[in-house]
């Protein structure tokens, strides 16, 4: 008799891919708030998935779900309940959650490692369920309570700010996390013409060195200041659409969502663009936006100093008037390491502005 063919090892048919956002709100409606409601019946919480990750901005694929993305949640909880219920929460997450979710594994591995990626499991689920309150996620991610101080705005990142106000709330009792995301929605309008005018002093400072540099017979120094050049047009576009532009490696995603064309050879037609629709914010009093040469030198720039000034001039609060120009904290400051660290660039905004404010309290 002919043994029987032992069909071949086939692996396991990926699950289909959907936005992380969807993802995780199907995982708070179907496996987070059944176990909620069993264990802790009617406590007030909201439920969100926002912070870290491309994810939470719009920009997850299939390549990002090899680490840090998944079924994730956080969890927001009043200071009392979190002090009473969160350790319990989290042991009723770890016995109980469904070991999938439309396919995607609840449990991430390493557990506590900066980086984690869903691994399949037969035992406890080592979850990505953060229990917090508001004011501690806030503190978190602004370094203390947000309380719109000049500190608080100039010592954040437009990367952080991007996290809070993007992603998703799937519930929220007490409307608590949800007025902190109002209250970051944007800059308040004088810090806005601050930090535009910040940006436009960067073009101005370069503006003219791509055509000195190529003049010079330094075509690839020429390319290396055009693309700054490019990288401050471009945020300075998201600012003026009121979009919190966001790190590097999503930037010129971001900006190519927006109206409009940059072409890294043709700069002055991105100048005059921003220019345009700088004047049509009504910010500021209007700035003839075309291009001119370089007093007497024949590179074409926009002179974007002109724009800095009118928006400078504009603004009423004479403490933010008085600040010099160098905006927010990562408009001068492109270290990563300090920018993730709330308490540095806290104090290094706070040493920027006291000579304008005097002591700030960090």
């Amino acid at each position: 008799m002919t043994p029987p063919v032992t069909p071949p090892l086939t692996p396991p048919v990926p699950p289909v891919f959907l936005p992380g956002l969807e993802l995780c709100g199907v995982f708070y409606r179907d496996a987070v708030r059944p176990l909620l409601d069993d264990a802790y019946p009617g406590l007030p919480h909201a439920a969100a998935r926002i912070g870290a990750g491309s994810e939470v901005l719009g920009y997850d694929s299939v390549r990002s779900t090899d680490h840090d993305w998944g079924p994730r949640l956080t969890l927001f909880l009043d200071p009392a309940d979190h002090a009473r219920h969160a350790a319990g929460i989290d042991a009723v997450l770890r016995a109980r959650l469904p070991k999938h979710v439309l396919g995607w594994p609840t449990h991430f591995t390493p557990e506590d490692a900066r980086v984690r990626v869903m691994t399949a499991t037969d035992g406890p689920v080592a979850h990505r369920v953060d229990v917090t309150t508001v004011a501690g996620w806030t503190a978190g991610q602004f370094g203390a309570p947000f309380t719109g101080s000049l500190l608080d705005w100039l010592a954040t990142p437009t990367q952080t700010f991007a996290e809070t106000v993007g992603g998703a709330v799937y519930h929220d009792d007490t409307g608590e996390l949800t007025a902190l995301r109002a209250a970051v929605a944007w800059y308040p309008h004088d810090v806005w013409r601050y930090v535009l005018a910040a940006q436009w002093t960067q073009i101005a400072q370069e503006e003219a060195f791509p055509g000195r540099a190529v003049e010079a017979g330094d075509a690839l120094g020429g390319r290396v200041v055009a693309a700054r050049l490019a990288r401050h047009v471009m945020r300075l576009r998201l600012l003026q659409q009121r979009r919190w532009p966001p790190y590097s490696k999503w930037l010129g995603t971001a900006f190519a969502a927006l109206p409009g064309l940059l072409d890294p050879d043709d700069l002055c037609s991105a100048y005059e663009d921003a220019g345009r629709r700088q004047n049509l914010l009504g910010l500021s009093a209007a700035v003839d936006a075309t291009r001119r040469p370089y007093f007497d030198r024949p590179y074409p720039v926009i002179d974007a100093g002109r724009f800095a000034a009118a928006l400078t001039a504009a603004i009423t609060d004479p403490a933010v008037a008085a600040l010099p120009p160098v905006g927010g904290i990562d408009q001068y400051v492109d270290s990563t390491d300090l920018l993730v660290r709330a308490d540095l660039r806290r104090a290094v905004a706070a040493a920027v502005l006291q000579p304008v404010l005097g002591r700030v309290d960090l």
